[in-house]
């Protein structure tokens, strides 16, 4: 942050007053949460008992992160309203596509096969435990890496604000999502998620508020942007980056491919009904067009009233036309950018536990343990996770927000072996993992660079390596035995059976 002090001047006393206060109430959620989490389903999944308002909000407290209320507003703020389509049109069909393609499947899947983690559900369709062992591998791997980039984007904010230094909020915010994280679980994280989504919301339409007082009202700043940057009322933007290609390539990457993210697959085992999954898939969709519509406007706003932010300075657009705000209602408008880090972080955790203490430990090494034993294992590897998260976040690899991208494909990759078990009886587990494996060979191959020279695909990587490992998956599958015909009675018949029959009511 170069040139970002004589842009922001720390306000350490009203900022560490209303954090202290912040932190305070989300402890306080996060201790009624632990008092009420006492096995591995509870931690896990919630016991499968949330609601249409917890649901819906954590969904999409978890889908965003510190970069939409700090990375992407800038991107809005240099590219005008074409950049706004690097989320936008994706949120619409966030919850609506994995809802209707696999959620109302998972949770009947999952009550009656008693599935904890995304894995539980590749290996029980796929019968393959080296499908649970590379699955669950592969996303801790991942999810460490999104952990701590996201702890990053908090200790930057403390910095800024504070003057303290980058890892005393890398530390300091990442012990409070452990805290609650390693004995509330999945129910600490979707409790406090109703906290920071609210949060979430209300700062974006405060920004928006603010962006547009400050540009004289949205007919002044549109006559301003007319007569001084024309590309950012035009498509595709003022630099020429997010023409159509763009906008297909975002709605894929956040609703088709967020069927491969662990930390939102698994929020369908935790709804409670269909009737919940109906509810939550509008309240979330309606909480995130509002908060990611409103504060990627306030960045195009941004660019008549802050005009001249350049590089990394412009990541702070957000917090710059806070600045105008009384010292504490700013400070909590900061708390809400904090809250889209946390939010993800406590998802991230609990899942990747999962992935460890269930996964790894319960179902492979060693089988006998007992639930009250797989608990208390849990609470350590929560804890090692988020130390782990921690050091990445003090120790910032270069570029360490392209991180959260990267992982993001990678784990979308597995959307090959998810939507064939689903949907084709003739899948097989040496299909999907080679399909698997080689789509993501190929998703890094892409986002490296290496084939620059001859393919010049205007689309994210993720979807030509998608494509790939289809096609590889659907030639092996053919090509090798196929899964037991109890097993696609078990995922298929009966799925259909049930549907006539209340959600709530299996076992």
């Amino acid at each position: 942050m170069s040139d970002i002090d004589h842009l922001l001047t720390p306000t350490p006393g009203p900022f560490l007053l209303t954090m202290g206060v912040y932190f305070l109430v989300i402890a306080a959620i996060g201790y009624v949460a632990a008092r009420q989490t006492r096995n591995m389903k509870e931690f896990l999944v919630m016991g499968g008992k949330a609601g249409a308002i917890v649901s819906g909000i954590a969904y999409f407290a978890t889908q965003y992160s510190m970069s939409t209320f700090m990375g992407v507003p800038a991107i809005a703020y240099g590219n005008g309203f074409a950049g706004m389509s690097i989320t936008i049109p994706g949120v619409a069909f966030s919850m609506l596509i994995p809802a209707l393609l696999v959620g109302r499947r998972l949770m009947e899947l999952g009550r009656r096969n008693h599935y904890l983690t995304m894995s539980d559900y590749l290996a029980d369709r796929y019968q393959s435990s080296p499908m649970r062992a590379i699955h669950a591998i592969a996303m801790v791997v991942f999810l460490v890496a999104m952990t701590g980039a996201q702890l990053v984007g908090a200790g930057i904010i403390v910095k800024t604000f504070t003057g303290y230094p980058e890892w005393v909020g890398v530390v300091v915010t990442g012990g409070i999502v452990i805290l609650y994280c390693m004995y509330g679980g999945m129910r600490g994280a979707m409790l406090t998620d109703v906290l920071q989504g609210s949060l979430m919301v209300l700062t974006a339409v405060v920004t928006f508020v603010i962006s547009v007082r400050a540009g004289g009202g949205l007919e002044a700043i549109n006559a301003q942007l007319a007569a001084d940057s024309p590309g950012h009322l035009a498509h595709p933007g003022s630099k020429g980056e997010y023409g159509w290609s763009v906008y297909v390539t975002m709605i894929l990457m956040w609703s088709f491919f967020t069927i491969g993210q662990p930390t939102l697959f698994t929020k369908f085992y935790a709804m409670k009904s269909h009737a919940v999954l109906f509810k939550s898939v509008l309240l979330g969709t309606l909480g995130m067009l509002v908060s990611a519509t409103l504060i990627e406007w306030a960045g195009v706003n941004a660019f008549v009233s802050l005009p001249g932010l350049v590089g990394r300075d412009a990541d702070f657009v957000v917090p710059m036309l806070q600045r105008s705000l009384d010292p504490i209602l700013a400070s909590v408008m900061i708390a809400g950018i904090v809250s889209a880090g946390m939010s993800t972080v406590s998802a991230l955790m609990v899942v990747a536990t999962g992935g460890i203490s269930r996964d790894l430990y319960q179902k492979l090494i060693n089988p006998a343990a007992s639930d009250a034993r797989v608990l208390r294992l849990s609470h350590w590897v929560t804890l090692l996770i988020g130390l782990a998260g921690i050091a990445i976040g003090v120790l910032k690899p270069a570029s360490i927000f392209e991180i959260v991208r990267f992982a993001f494909g990678g784990l979308g990759i597995w959307v090959i072996a998810v939507i064939l078990g689903m949907y084709w009886k003739r899948a097989t587990a040496a299909g999907a993992l080679a399909g698997v494996l080689l789509g993501e060979l190929c998703f890094v191959v892409l986002k490296a660079g290496w084939l620059d020279g001859w393919l010049t695909l205007r689309t994210d990587p993720l979807l030509p390596a998608w494509l790939l490992g289809m096609a590889v998956a659907v030639v092996v599958s053919l090509a090798t035995p196929a899964v037991e015909r109890e097993v696609l009675e078990r995922h298929f018949t009966t799925a259909r059976n049930d549907r006539s029959k209340p959600c709530s009511s299996a076992t």
